[in-house]
């Protein structure tokens, strides 16, 4: 897998100090007796850990100068909320943190504008996520988030694909091993034949009949290009549901278009 180096305007990623654990603890000592230059020395003897995150980032954000002053925000918030009491290293407290931080900008910045009932639901969710993974050492499926916040599982999984970032026309949506599908192939022709377009009004009005979950699996499988094993993974049911749940829903779009 290619590695990604992040660049940041006027600092020199390769000279950045790390610190080791001895020094880390003893900084933070003399931060909680009142040091702020301490603070300010954990904080520079983190930088790498920032850069790091964003490695994850690069293709959803154009301005990582920007992103890494969003990292830095939540380095900050994580060297003043940390807890020698917590008897763990402080990076793994502080990476959720930073991560949550970048999120909320990326999901903040969208060029779409999402409603703010949808982007508290995201919001909640992702707060689970981190707290779930940092207790369990995995990822939660969606029926798990759900437990967590009390919020429907169709309702989570809606908000999280309404907050996802923007992407280019030539994004890949589906490759079977051959020919590769790209997201503008998908788009319409404006010189589309009007049999067409009473065909494809047909067809949106016959998918909004469908149930809720019936239409999201439709959707995903047929416009986005997710194989079933990656929408079982995602709503948390196993891949013979969603066969079962998609061949249902492709009856009755066929009965509701006769």
């Amino acid at each position: 897998m290619a590695r990604h180096k992040v660049e940041i305007t006027g600092i020199k990623t390769s000279e950045l100090k790390t610190l080791t654990s001895d020094e880390q603890l003893d900084l933070f000592k003399k931060f909680k007796n009142g040091d702020s230059s301490a603070r300010e020395k954990i904080i520079e003897g983190n930088l790498k850990l920032i850069l790091s995150i964003l490695k994850k980032f690069v293709n959803r954000c154009d301005n990582m100068d920007d992103l890494f002053q969003i990292g830095c925000i939540g380095l900050c918030k994580a060297v003043d909320n940390f807890d020698l009491s917590y008897n763990v290293k402080f990076s793994t407290y502080a990476v959720p943190m930073i991560i949550g931080e970048v999120r909320r900008y990326l999901r903040d910045d969208s060029m779409i504008r999402i409603s703010r009932s949808v982007k508290d639901i995201a919001y909640k969710s992702l707060k689970a996520k981190e707290q779930f993974m940092i207790e369990h050492g995995r990822e939660a499926t969606i029926g798990e988030i759900s437990k967590m916040i009390d919020i429907d599982e169709m309702d989570i999984v809606c908000a999280l694909e309404a907050t996802r970032g923007t992407i280019s026309m030539f994004e890949p949506i589906y490759n079977d091993g051959g020919e590769t599908i790209y997201l503008f192939d998908q788009i319409e022709n404006p010189n589309e034949s009007s049999t067409n377009w009473n065909n494809k009004i047909i067809l949106s009005d016959a998918l909004n009949k469908l149930k809720l979950k019936e239409k999201f699996i439709i959707m995903q499988r047929y416009l986005i290009g997710k194989t079933q094993m990656e929408i079982s993974d995602e709503l948390g049911i196993s891949q013979a549901q969603v066969s079962r749940i998609e061949k249902n829903a492709i009856n009755n779009v066929k009965k509701l278009i006769k």
